[in-house]
């Protein structure tokens, strides 16, 4: 038994948690087994061995309470349980498998089956009695109990009618609907209610065998402002639910996951509830403590049906199938995609019932225990972690204790260890803080696009296409970015385009020689790149990078502290700027002065005829790249040292940059 915090801290307590041995092991193994684990031995199982070998589909409980009978496959089999020994009773076997069926008597004695391969079978105490076929594959049925018949909605628009008493079919009714997906009896005044394929309610009286009424909860739930477009059929709107409450209101769960609350004597709906999860509600029952169960594929909501608000609600990893709450107590039993079938107490819904009344004071008992949910002076490590503190070799000694996939450590312990296998740690935070911070700065205003994983080269020519107005490559471009049936081009791997096809090359030729003349060109960039970096790295120790320079002056000075100097650094660069321009009348000057004495003028040009500005990359350099690539790399070093020899040569240091700037001579 777990314990689940529930919406609006409603206590929900899963009884078929826990664990549970293979089917293929042997009693011998299973009695071993059970013996060694002690968790196993401590579990707590409402009723034994309640699981099918696959899945489960339908589970009802007799109308005396003392049986419970669920079908499920594979092989397709029924199992009834006893609830007075909290055990099986008896199992059995069909040859197709079971969509529903219904439990005609008291107990498990009379019981319809509705099956695949439009099959009809009625079983008693001993087993199989007589098995039928009807026209169409069937959905749901329902018992008439004053005269004997049972109703069978089928894919057609015909409502099958099987008098049990005279032992043959009757008149069917017609409807007009193309198809019968529920049908239910209300047990006050037995009027018939049929929800249809479209999204309609048919009212039949079984007395005249007339239609009383029709409703359209699909128009309903389009006067609700639920978005329709994506529905592309009138079938995808379907009835999926139908469950009486009393005498007047009834309740309707649609394909698209409302739930519709009716006065029978009204056409408009009292309560419209959505469960906002985008599955079709399967099962829709009514508490007798004024609450409202409905259940979807993945969850089962529980809300109040007067008003609406929820009240909890319960989810799994597993699909649900079918939904089953045992008359006038808290419990649930729910068939799911799974072998074990799952179930629920809520003590907020009601009392456990009569034949496990000791779950009462057993979930006292969990209540008054206080778990603590972590340990205040331990601390839960994995084995990377004790790896890189350096307490690896303590695994298996007292000092650590395993749990799953970790150990529990001394919380002081760890933070010595930490501390020894880290001492530089704030240092390297304080670092990436300010490299994180100058990232920032220097990205302000810079708007980026977000490109796919798939087909960017693509994505990013149709956006500059985009931006050529008044052209047919703009509006074909549009086109194809805002039409949602292309989405998939840039979304899933089986679009990408294979640019190195042989293919893809016979087609766009043109497209081809430009790929590759891109990529000669990023090559020499790269090597450009390379050669500026390690020319950088070569330069002497005062030109070291702005972080580390900044790391140096200011020690382990708070982070506010850095920002305040940067703000100075800032009015600096402002006040350099004007130096700069003075600098740059008196270079004129000097230029002059060199126009005069050509042989100066040519030995100039041959060593320097460059200007170095406020760069981050190689690649910014573009403009007199043809002239670095004529010079070698010492005439680069040898012209920065002159360049920083020279009189007329300002330094600049700015935040942000990974390059000196300079000011040379033209």
């Amino acid at each position: 038994m777990k314990a689940l915090d529930g919406r609006n801290n409603v206590k929900v307590y899963n009884l078929s948690a826990g664990k549970s041995l293979p089917d293929w092991l042997t009693d011998r193994k299973r009695r071993k087994l059970s013996k060694r684990d002690v968790d196993f031995r401590h579990r707590i199982e409402l009723i034994q061995d309640f699981t099918m070998p696959d899945l489960s589909g339908c589970v009802r409980v007799s109308p005396d309470g003392r049986y419970i009978i669920t079908s499920g496959t594979y092989k397709p089999r029924i199992k009834c349980y006893e609830v007075a020994a909290l055990s099986q009773k008896f199992e059995r076997c069909f040859d197709a498998e079971v969509i529903h069926f219904d439990i005609l008597s008291e107990d498990y004695s009379k019981l319809v089956f509705l099956q695949e391969e439009r099959y009809v079978e009625f079983h008693n105490q001993g087993g199989r009695w007589f098995r039928t076929r009807i026209p169409k594959f069937g959905r749901d049925m329902a018992y008439h109990y004053p005269c004997c018949d049972l109703y069978i909605a089928a894919s057609g628009s015909d409502i099958y009618r099987l008098n049990l008493n005279q032992g043959r079919f009757l008149n069917s009714l017609q409807t007009d609907s193309p198809g019968i997906n529920k049908c239910a009896f209300n047990k006050v005044h037995y009027l018939l209610a049929c929800g249809t394929e479209d999204g309609k309610i048919e009212a039949w009286d079984p007395r005249s065998r007339h239609r009383v009424g029709v409703l359209d909860t699909a128009l309903h739930i389009a006067a609700q402002h639920i978005q329709l477009e994506s529905y592309k059929s009138v079938k995808q709107l379907g009835v999926t639910a139908l469950a009486y409450n009393d005498a007047l209101t009834l309740g309707v769960g649609t394909h698209t996951g409302q739930i519709l609350l009716y006065d029978i004597r009204s056409d408009k709906p009292l309560l419209v509830k959505d469960h906002n999860d985008g599955y079709a509600i399967k099962d829709l029952e009514f508490h007798s403590s004024g609450y409202a169960l409905s259940m979807s594929t993945k969850v089962v909501k529980i809300w109040d049906r007067n008003t609406g608000e929820p009240h909890t609600s319960i989810e799994s990893g597993v699909d649900y199938n079918d939904l089953c709450v045992v008359p006038d107590s808290g419990m649930l039993f729910l068939a799911t995609e799974d072998p074990k079938l799952q179930t629920y107490f809520l003590p907020s819904l009601g009392p456990a019932p009569k034949w496990c009344s000791h779950l009462d004071a057993l979930i006292e008992e969990l209540e008054e225990e206080v778990v603590p949910s972590q340990y205040d002076d331990y601390k839960f490590v994995t084995e990377d972690e004790l790896k890189q503190i350096g307490l690896h070799d303590l695994i298996g000694s007292s000092v650590l204790r395993a749990v799953m996939h970790g150990y529990y450590i001394d919380v002081r312990l760890y933070n010595k260890a930490k501390l020894i296998a880290n001492p530089f740690d704030f240092k390297d935070f304080l670092k990436r803080t300010v490299t994180k911070e100058v990232a920032k700065e220097n990205q302000r205003q810079l708007q980026k696009t977000k490109l796919p994983n798939v087909n960017q080269e693509m994505f990013e020519r149709l956006l500059e296409d985009q931006k050529e107005k008044g052209k047919k490559k703009c509006i074909a471009a549009e086109k194809l970015l805002q039409d949602d049936r292309f989405k998939d081009l840039f979304a899933k791997d089986d679009f990408d385009i294979d640019k190195d096809s042989y293919e893809f090359k016979l087609v766009n030729p043109v497209l081809s020689r430009m790929d590759s003349k891109k990529k000669r060109q990023k090559l020499l960039e790269d090597e450009e790149e390379r050669e500026f970096i390690k020319a950088r790295d070569d330069a002497p120790e005062d030109d070291s990078s702005d972080v580390d320079s900044i790391l140096s002056d200011f020690g382990e000075d708070s982070f506010e502290d850095i920002k305040h100097e940067k703000m100075k650094q800032q009015q600096q660069q402002k006040q350099q700027k004007f130096r700069i321009r003075n600098n740059q009348s008196d270079q004129q000057q000097q230029q002059q002065q060199l126009n005069n004495n050509p042989e100066d003028k040519r030995q100039e040009k041959r060593q320097n005829n460059l200007t170095l500005t406020a760069v981050t990359s190689i690649s910014e350099l573009k403009p007199s790249v043809k002239k670095l690539s004529k010079m070698s790399l010492e005439e680069r070093l040898d012209l920065e040292q002159q360049q920083h020899q020279g009189e007329n040569i300002t330094q600049q240091h700015t935040f942000g940059s990974r390059i000196i700037l300079r000011s040379c001579v033209q």
